[in-house]
């Protein structure tokens, strides 16, 4: 009691030295051209001193329930949507601040005999420099005890196995295939900026295991708008939840050694579902005798069309490799066709009742606004050249053109062609010039593309000129080509480098890729049926990707998944080098990489 009294006079006298300090103080000390600066920013994010009720209450109230939690600085909420209840409720937590700490309500009220989990893991920020709070998880229960089960997984995109940061994974009891279409789970987590989740304080039984891109936070899968990944099998949950699971901690999501070191008990992979319903979504007209319909789903089925007043051999049509988009064209020379055409479709639609069978539709297809002023062009002022001759774009690239030849794609398709009147002339390093032989193929997906390439290999050091004469294509429009003339010659960088893959073990059909390090440019493809080796050439020095996926119903298409028919997207792989997907390229470089397919997808 004395050492408190004594401390009691002293704390009082405190403020007064301070002040009497202040007044002695040189008054040149005060005369200076240099501001304050306040002194260094803050960098700590705030911490936690207090939760009310306590992590582990039991009998919880299920009405008027708040949880509240006590920072040691004042904070704001950043990200309302990261406050996450599970099992979720009908709607979403509120909140409200009130000096130094958040109070977390529900509208609605609690399940009895239920343990719930209060995530606030990337919501929170202080007030001044806005450091986020890295995370924190209270458990409660309205009942008489604490679930004490866990799991941890991780969800990716199913092309690109890039991890998903924001997936709701939902855990349901009710183990038929429609409950994630109706109700809310009865266990739910967000995934982290690695696609990272754990769920715990679960029940210790068997669930169904879902992800979806909730695009309105709803906690329920909508099909039409939403990804979705699901568990092949049931799944009973092994581990027992401690305060000491790594699994479990917070961590700062730019330590990714920590952050990698945590281990996954589930994969997920997110695609998008075909549509169920067949019709007609969009259609335009884009020109005066192009336009395009777009359908709800892939693989529609036309059995005829028809322009009202146009014979029938007038329309020309292209689906795209999907069969979910249809481009139209009006072979008609004529100098204006309509404002308005009547497109009569007759194609497998789903009705009311749900069934998808033979429609006729009627398609009333008008000029847009810029197809309506391109059509009144008539002064030579508003016409340009590009508006009387035959459009199309021929391209070389040097790095791949011993793949891919030359690419000619028209705008419109051609009515008249002759593919002979090209030369092509091959000049090699002692400029010599002699005639080259090549061949022409047209593309099986785009009647307007061809792929013009030369009889003999391209050699290093050569010249290839591929000469396109004036007036040899015509167009739908009854306009004739330009003259125009390509050159390429293969890469001489000496700094390049060059990958070879050799494939063993290829049992089925795969669609072999190379990707840049981001995995959203694909530089070359291939597609093999047997053991062989895959030359990537030309590689500037960088990081790369290997992605090889299974065609098993060989139709060179990357096909997606089908919940209820509980058929996942066809499996993806990247080539794994140590721990990592990407293959680092140097410069001058000369790598042999050898692969197993049938390891891989083992």
């Amino acid at each position: 009691m004395m050492r408190k009294q004594k401390g009691g006079w002293i704390l009082p006298l405190i403020p007064v030295v301070l002040v009497l300090g202040a007044m002695m103080m040189p008054q040149g000390c005060a005369n200076t051209t240099t501001p304050p600066t306040g002194g260094p920013k803050d960098t700590i994010p705030p911490r936690i001193v207090g939760v009310s009720p306590l992590p582990g209450t039991i009998n919880v109230p299920t009405h008027g329930t708040k949880i509240k939690f006590t920072f040691d600085e004042y904070v704001v909420v950043k990200s309302p949507e990261a406050i996450f209840l599970s099992p979720p409720l009908e709607k979403k937590p509120k909140y409200k601040i009130s000096g130094k700490s958040v109070i977390v309500s529900f509208e609605s009220d609690l399940d009895t005999n239920t343990t719930y989990t209060l995530d606030i893991t990337g919501a929170i920020g202080d007030n001044n420099e806005g450091n986020m709070y890295e995370g924190y998880t209270v458990v409660f229960s309205t009942g008489e005890q604490i679930d004490s089960m866990c799991l941890t997984g991780t969800v990716q995109d199913c092309n690109t196995l890039m991890p998903v940061k924001g997936a709701t994974v939902l855990l349901y009891k009710d183990h038929s295939d429609s409950a994630v279409f109706l109700h809310r789970p009865v266990a739910a987590a967000k995934t982290d900026d690695w696609g990272y989740f754990s769920i715990r304080n679960i029940q210790d039984t068997t669930y169904r295991v879902y992800a979806i891109r909730d695009a309105n936070n709803d906690n329920i899968y909508q099909a039409e708008s939403e990804t979705v990944a699901f568990l092949d099998s049931l799944f009973t949950p092994t581990m027992v939840y401690n305060d000491t699971l790594y699994e479990l901690k917070k961590f700062d999501m730019k330590d990714t050694a920590a952050c990698l070191a945590r281990k996954s008990e589930l994969e997920l992979n997110l695609f998008r579902e075909m549509p169920s319903k067949q019709f007609i979504v969009k259609k335009e007209r884009v020109g005066m005798r192009s336009a395009y319909l777009t359908f709800m789903a892939p693989g529609a089925n036309i059995h005829s069309m028809k322009i009202k007043g146009l014979p029938g051999d007038k329309l020309i049509s292209q689906f795209n490799p999907e069969k979910d988009s249809l481009e139209l064209w009006v072979n008609d020379q004529r100098k204006r066709l309509p404002d308005t055409l009547f497109l009569m479709v007759n194609y497998d639609k789903t009705d009311t009742a749900g069934i998808m069978k033979p429609t006729d539709e009627l398609v009333k297809l008008a000029l847009d606004k810029k197809a309506r002023a391109d059509a009144m062009k008539s002064s030579s002022r508003d016409i340009h050249h590009e508006d009387t001759i035959a459009v199309f774009t021929s391209t070389a690239e040097p790095a791949t053109v011993e793949q891919y030849g030359y690419v000619f794609e028209f705008k419109f398709p051609l009515i008249e062609e002759a593919w002979d009147s090209l030369s092509l002339r091959v000049v090699n390093p002692r400029q010599q010039e002699s005639a080259g032989k090549f061949t022409v193929t047209r593309d099986s997906t785009n009647l307007r593309r061809f792929t013009v390439m030369p009889t003999e290999p391209f050699q290093s050091g050569y010249e290839y000129f591929l000469k396109v004469p004036y007036r040899k294509f015509r167009d739908i429009n009854g306009f004739y080509n330009d003259s125009t003339e390509v050159k390429v010659t293969l890469p001489t960088d000496e700094k390049l480098s060059s990958l070879s893959l050799e494939l063993s073990g290829v049992n089925n059909k795969y669609i072999v890729e190379l990707l840049n390090e981001k995995r959203d440019k694909v530089i070359r493809s291939f597609i093999i049926e047997n053991d062989k080796t895959l030359l990537f050439p030309y590689l500037q020095k960088g990081a790369y990707c290997i992605r090889i996926t299974e065609d098993l119903n060989r139709n060179n298409l990357v096909d997606t998944g089908n919940l209820l028919e509980k058929r996942q997207p066809e499996k993806v792989k990247f080539l794994r080098i140590g721990d990592s997907f990407l293959i680092e390229v140097p410069e001058k470089a000369e790598i042999v990489q050898q692969l197993n397919l049938e390891e891989l997808f083992r």
